[in-house]
Formats: structure tokens, C-alpha cells, sequence
């Protein structure tokens, strides 16, 4: 008997024929962390927009086959006339299920992908907090995470760390 069309076998991606996936499942504040060290004084309104810097990193481990932690770390301090107003800082993860997907492709899903799922989130808690904090709630501008992985991976590559095939 000839096998069906829509029947797959060991596919080229070297997975068992089954659809790529990724679900998520639970997502968790690992570390928050808020101060505001001249409050009350920084409170007060100011003639100028306060400089703010954000920095953000994105680690993956494996917790099995087929489970990762995905951990979206984003710091944000803001300043002005050379005093701290505010420093948060967020460690946001999730565990993802990640099944199907071609080893090639699994840093970028694990990096880019997962991360993007869990930015949103982390920008509420974020916004929270510095609202909490008698602040306006600091909304981080959308982040381009293929371009944080493409500029990773290519600092590893001049380090000789990272393997290209």
C-alpha cells in the first residue's frame, strides 16, 4: 500500500516529521528590583527629560529535551542633573517548549523568538513599577531581537568562540 501525501517521515530538518513548535509554559519575575535613592526630593518635577539608559540581555538553558529557560534581563536607570532618579532592574523568564524545529534554527528561536514573546510582559512590570515608584511609566521602546542576536553572535565569531557550518 503506498503511503499517503500528507503523511511525513524523518524530514530533512531532522526531526520525526512533526510541525515545528513553541508554547510557552509559564512565564515568572525572577528578580525586581527598584530604587530611588534622592526620593522625595527626585519626585519633584523637573524642566528637563531625565536621560535613561536600557540595557537588555537575553540567556537560554535547557531543562530537558525539549523545555528551555529563556530569561529577559532589562535594566533601566534614569538621570538627571547628574543624580540617579531611578534604577530598575528585571530578571523576566519563561519556560518554553520547543519541539520540531531543525538544530539550526534552535538558537534563533531560543534567542529571538522567545525573548519577543516575553518583551510585552516585562514592559508592563517594568512600566508598573516605575509608576509605583511616583514616576510616569517608562514604556521601553520595542526591541529588535534578531539584531541583538546577529550582533551577539558576530562579537562570538571574533572572539572564535561561535562555529559557523
Amino acid at each position: 500500500m503506498a503511503k499517503k501525501p500528507e503523511e511525513k517521515t524523518e524530514g530533512a530538518n531532522g526531526s520525526n516529521g512533526a510541525q515545528p513548535s513553541l508554547n510557552v509554559l509559564t512565564q515568572y519575575v525572577k528578580d525586581l528590583s527598584f530604587e530611588s535613592p534622592g526620593a522625595p526630593q527626585s519626585l519633584r518635577g523637573r524642566s528637563e527629560a531625565p536621560a535613561i539608559n536600557i540595557n537588555v540581555n537575553v540567556n537560554a538553558n535547557p531543562l530537558g529535551d525539549t523545555d528551555y529557560d529563556v530569561v529577559l534581563t532589562l535594566n533601566a536607570k534614569a538621570e538627571a542633573e547628574g543624580k540617579v532618579l531611578f534604577n530598575v532592574e528585571l530578571i523576566y523568564g519563561g519556560v518554553f517548549r520547543v519541539a520540531g524545529f531543525p538544530q539550526e534554527h534552535m538558537l534563533p528561536v531560543l534567542f529571538i523568538e522567545c525573548p519577543r514573546l516575553l518583551f510585552p510582559f516585562a514592559r508592563q512590570v517594568i512600566a508598573d513599577t516605575t509608576r509605583a515608584g511616583g514616576f510616569p511609566p517608562l514604556m521601553i521602546d520595542p526591541i529588535d531581537f534578531a539584531r541583538m542576536f546577529q550582533q551577539r553572535v558576530a562579537e562570538e565569531q571574533a572572539k572564535g568562540q561561535v562555529q559557523v557550518s
